[in-house]
């Protein structure tokens, strides 16, 4: 079908004069049915982020991951003023523990089965408060700051989404990273369906470590989850099929990079 309307278009522009609506109302055929295709082909492809990888070691599922509500249903969050848009962790939970790393290590996790959406990569952190460590800190108040954001590029009319398919995401932590217990956030949003308020898909998870050899950076912008986003801000509400878009802005802070 999508080469039939390829087809049309031509056609329809090489008519002398051209219709005036011609190519557009074809184009938003094209590009609507990209988008019912795609919103069907991975209806069903949802994933977790369950297991730390360092220096590209795993570690084990949900062992220093907490493990998240939806292990087993693999589904997303969509409401960005929920609780679960912190870590989206089983309530009471399971108890997880802490690895240590070095600032300036490789840090990631696994994605079961594999990351199967379009859409950003984003990773934070935020530092245990004195008088609790990574266990017992459940990640409330404007502790999180951003280490890692990847949209898409733009390419000959298409967005190209580099986390697409990946089996592991990663992020070198800042060298500058000062010592202490952290909560590692990953997140990827999903975006093919994040046309209407409450289409994006959130998945997320966070892990506990313990970096030592630390620098002596001072971390920030800061933000709280829930309250860093709005349902309506444009890396949340975007339609990427028609008309595509020729820029990303990605929710949250700017990036500190150390």
């Amino acid at each position: 079908m999508k080469h039939v309307l390829d087809s049309l278009v031509v056609a329809c522009q090489s008519l002398i004069p051209p219709p005036s609506n011609c190519p557009s109302s074809l184009f938003k055929m094209k590009y609507s049915l990209a988008a019912l295709v795609a919103v069907a082909s991975t209806a069903t492809a949802h994933y977790t982020f369950p297991e730390l990888v360092v220096k590209g070691t795993k570690t084990g599922q949900w062992e220093y991951v907490r493990k998240t509500a939806n292990y087993q249903s693999n589904g997303p969050v969509t409401d960005v003023t929920s609780s679960a848009i912190r870590c989206y962790e089983l309530s009471p939970g399971t108890p997880s523990k802490t690895y240590t790393v070095s600032a300036g290590d490789t840090v990631g996790f696994t994605a079961v089965t594999s990351v199967s959406h379009p859409g950003t990569l984003q990773f934070y952190l935020a530092q245990v408060p004195s008088g609790k460590t990574a266990a017992t800190y459940d990640g409330s108040g404007a502790s999180w700051f951003k280490i890692f954001s990847q949209g898409p590029s733009f390419s000959g009319g298409q967005l190209t989404w580099p986390s697409d398919g990946k089996t592991t995401v990663d992020v070198t932590l800042p060298k500058s990273l000062p010592s202490g217990e952290y909560l590692m956030r990953v997140e990827h949003i999903a975006l093919h369906s994040a046309g209407t308020a409450g289409g994006a898909q959130f998945y997320i998870s966070c892990a506990q470590i313990k970096v030592e050899n630390g620098g002596s950076g001072v971390p920030g912008p800061k933000v709280a989850f829930p309250g860093a986003y709005s349902a309506t801000d444009p890396g949340i509400l975007i339609n990427i099929y028609y008309p595509v878009p020729t820029s990303y802005k990605a929710p949250g802070p700017a990036v500190w990079s150390g």
